[in-house]
């Protein structure tokens, strides 16, 4: 099925990673996804300028005179032709905790057709986020929110934690309005000890609490990495015609003419992602808009330069 859908494009066939999420979402549930999205994403690492970094962060590296041939990971090899020695998992050496929004608005998608709602591409980015993390010899924990936390996994290191990691996400439904400041709160009050924090969120939030929030963790000395999750629709209107705008968490209805109010919003937003650029990144706290639309590589990036920074 694999070699049909990508059949246009050779690279794509051994690349998840960097597959439009349409596409990506035939490929299976959450944990098939998630590694066929890690294995892609790390195989590109090796044919990169990061070769150094990305042997570490593979749990992977390249085969040297006098390795046990035994430690040989033969499926790696299989995929790119070049040999690859398996390194043994190391002492934790730092703690993460993803935050992700389960809000209604989460699952919402312009065009459910051809792009999956914001909760699928969270839930995908959260499980890939995990395991690159846990292999990594990283503790990983989770918290889902929208008013309050409706579910919290405890940080914990080794690769087969991922999997109750998993369970936990796969549960996971959009409902309920969103009060990001309460979790960002909750996971402050829990790590003691430095560590990265990671918010998956559409951010249809109160801006300023949670501004305040995410300033709070980061004066506490935690790293903070903020994506910010966008539909394609959520960007720009309609070229014409008339609409009924409906708010899932207020249930609130508007109609309106696109044509007369297009240009506005599409300032609108604009100035809103501006206003949440200019909020964060001078206090030190990393922040990407993704599309919704977009591999999943594109995220994974950011969170290695984000990785390589931290050391």
């Amino acid at each position: 099925m694999l070699d049909t859908m990508l059949h246009a494009d050779g690279d794509l066939r051994s690349r998840p990673d960097l597959m439009d999420p349409q596409a990506l979402s035939q490929l299976g549930g959450v944990e098939l996804i998630a590694r066929q999205v890690v294995e892609g994403f790390i195989m590109g690492l090796h044919r990169s300028p990061h070769r150094g970094f990305s042997a570490e962060f593979a749990e992977l590296r390249a085969y040297q005179p006098g390795d046990d041939l035994r430690h040989i990971d033969w499926r790696m090899f299989g995929r790119s032709d070049r040999y690859y020695v398996k390194q043994f998992e190391e002492e934790t050496n730092l703690r993460a905790y993803i935050l992700l929004d389960v809000s209604t608005s989460m699952g919402w998608s312009s065009n459910p057709d051809a792009i999956p709602t914001k909760l699928w591409y969270a839930k995908h980015l959260a499980a890939s986020l995990a395991l690159i993390l846990l292999r990594q010899g990283d503790a990983v924990g989770l918290s889902a929110f929208h008013e309050e936390v409706v579910a919290r996994v405890t940080p914990r290191g080794g690769s087969r934690y991922w999997y109750e990691l998993l369970r936990h996400l796969t549960r996971l439904e959009a409902q309920g309005g969103t009060s990001a400041h309460s979790a960002l709160r909750d996971v402050a009050v829990r790590l003691r000890r430095r560590g990265l924090v990671i918010l998956l969120s559409d951010l249809l939030v109160d801006p300023e609490s949670t501004r305040t929030a995410l300033r709070f963790l980061r004066h506490r000395g935690h790293e903070v990495l903020v994506f910010h999750l966008l539909d394609p629709g959520e960007r720009e209107l309609p070229a014409a015609g008339d609409a009924r705008f409906f708010d899932p968490e207020t249930g609130q209805e508007m109609d309106v003419n696109v044509a007369d109010v297009r240009s506005a919003y599409r300032d609108a937003v604009r100035n809103a992602l501006s206003e949440w650029d200019r909020g964060l990144r001078p206090h030190g706290i990393d922040y990407v808009v993704v599309g919704t639309e977009t591999p999943l590589s594109r995220a994974l990036r950011f969170y290695l330069r984000k990785r390589e920074h931290l050391g």
